[in-house]
């Protein structure tokens, strides 16, 4: 198990140095806090990433990113930028606000991608002011069907605030927190602001709450940036 594990993380290595060769990473300060920026010469529109877990990616000088290495979206932010997107990775203690504001005036529209907790603290940043162009929310803390704890709609109170928002989710996502059963009551309270996409297959190993499981789509990286990147 550890040796495929050790395999999945070094090709996952191998296309993302193959993918990033064409783009510059680059550290920024947004209120004092670091985040990492790639930016193609012409992009045609702006993500913004929040990854999950603790949510500190822990960037370096030069764009180089330590902590969360093999988050879904920190993993795959290269393949965005390859679809001609701006993308910024957020660390948690980041302002979502001056992100979106920082990314507009590179490109709108801005759309905000938070993944597991990342979909939380997505939600906290609406709360406190952030306005992105479109939300998309994977492997969601959406509802109280979701599982125990807080939630999108506990924290946002009212869907008035929620931009068009695209749910993403994996069919067989085991994680107590982002269960299945949570998605369909999230798109009833959105009042026809979010809709959904489901997954399938893929690989799920380890822990059912982190990104080798169905929850942080193992193997189905290319089909959620294409979903994600999609929708602005």
């Amino acid at each position: 198990m550890k040796r495929r594990w050790i395999g999945l993380l070094g090709a996952a290595a191998i296309v993302v140095g193959f993918v990033s060769s064409a783009f510059a990473d680059e550290t920024v300060s947004i209120g004092g806090s670091r985040a990492v920026l790639i930016k193609p010469n012409a992009p045609r529109a702006s993500v913004i990433l929040l990854p999950g877990g603790d949510g500190r990616i822990d960037a370096g000088d030069h764009g180089d990113i330590h902590g969360l290495a093999f988050n879904q979206l920190v993993r795959t932010r290269h393949a965005y930028a390859a679809r001609g997107l701006a993308v910024l990775v957020l660390d948690a203690g980041t302002s979502l606000d001056g992100a979106v504001q920082y990314m507009a005036a590179i490109k709108r529209p801005v759309t905000v991608i938070g993944t597991s907790r990342g979909t939380l603290r997505a939600a906290e940043g609406i709360a406190r002011g952030a306005r992105p162009d479109a939300l998309v929310l994977t492997s969601g803390f959406l509802s109280p069907e979701s599982g125990g704890g807080p939630n999108v709609m506990s924290i946002l109170g009212s869907p008035a605030s929620l931009p068009r928002t695209l749910v993403i989710h994996h069919r067989q996502d085991g994680c107590r927190h982002t269960l299945p059963a949570g998605v369909d009551p999230f798109i009833k309270w959105s009042g026809g602001r979010a809709r959904a996409t489901w997954v399938s297959g893929g690989i799920d190993q380890g822990d059912p709450c982190e990104a080798g499981a169905h929850h942080g789509f193992n193997g189905l990286d290319g089909q959620v940036v294409g979903l994600a990147a999609g929708f602005h």
